[in-house]
């Protein structure tokens, strides 16, 4: 399997420092069990990370070609992966074995979701939004976001939305179109209120997508945004 969307330096800079919620953690950490080359970035992050740390304990001080060596180093280092963790506020701790890849007996849903939702999707409890789609919202201790499982409908989108604030969208199973791209297993869609955009599930296969987001969709049907509070999406 090839992941052609993965996560951003950014947020994976963020998520190796500890420095994301439970909901974005979650995403970023099932996303790395799916994606062997974002588990590479982020080894070569923490490897990085690491001898910059040294140099400034030695020298105490750290120059522009320092941070630039360390930028070519996110890019081009492609060494052992080890585990890592990703902390959340209430202790709770996504986390993801670094070097190994998804098992086919694992199945549609990963670890850490696994430990959130279960691991067998035929049990799962959906609820209906209308329209053939579903969804599970999942608790979690983080005040900041909203994370749910998605089930579009084959060949049905997602009413036409933007963002206040940062949406992570994660495939676990079947496709979505958005636009040109094309989002398969274990890609993440990292999006803002810069996007405006209907997503739409290829033919074929329901497309289940474990979503992340820190405020409510802005739907551009005012139909949509009437039951929207009762939905609570």
């Amino acid at each position: 399997m090839k992941v052609n969307h993965q996560v951003s330096d950014e947020l994976l800079l963020d998520y190796a420092s500890g420095n994301l919620s439970e909901g974005w953690s979650l995403a970023v950490a099932t996303h790395l069990a799916l994606c062997p080359e974002a588990r590479r970035r982020l080894d070569a992050i923490e490897g990085a990370a690491g001898a910059l740390f040294d140099k400034i304990g030695a020298a105490g001080s750290v120059t522009d070609s320092d941070w630039e060596r360390m930028k070519a180093r996110l890019h081009g280092q492609t060494s052992q992966v080890q585990t890592t963790q990703g902390r959340t506020p209430q202790g709770r701790t996504p986390h993801v074995a670094q070097g190994s890849p998804v098992r086919a007996s694992e199945g549609v849903i990963p670890e850490p979701l696994r430990s959130y939702v279960g691991g067998d999707v035929s049990s799962l409890k959906w609820k209906a939004l209308g329209r053939g789609a579903y969804q599970i919202r999942i608790d979690t201790g983080d005040t900041e976001t909203q994370v749910r499982l998605l089930r579009i409908p084959a060949g049905k989108p997602v009413p036409e939305h933007t963002h206040d604030g940062r949406e992570l969208t994660l495939v676990l199973a079947g496709s979505f179109h958005d636009g040109e791209a094309l989002f398969a297993r274990g890609d993440l869609e990292e999006a803002d209120g810069s996007l405006l955009h209907t997503p739409t599930a290829t033919e074929g296969e329901d497309c289940i997508c474990l979503a992340v987001t820190e405020a409510p969709l802005k739907f551009s049907s005012w139909i949509v945004r009437m039951i929207q509070p009762i939905l609570k999406i």
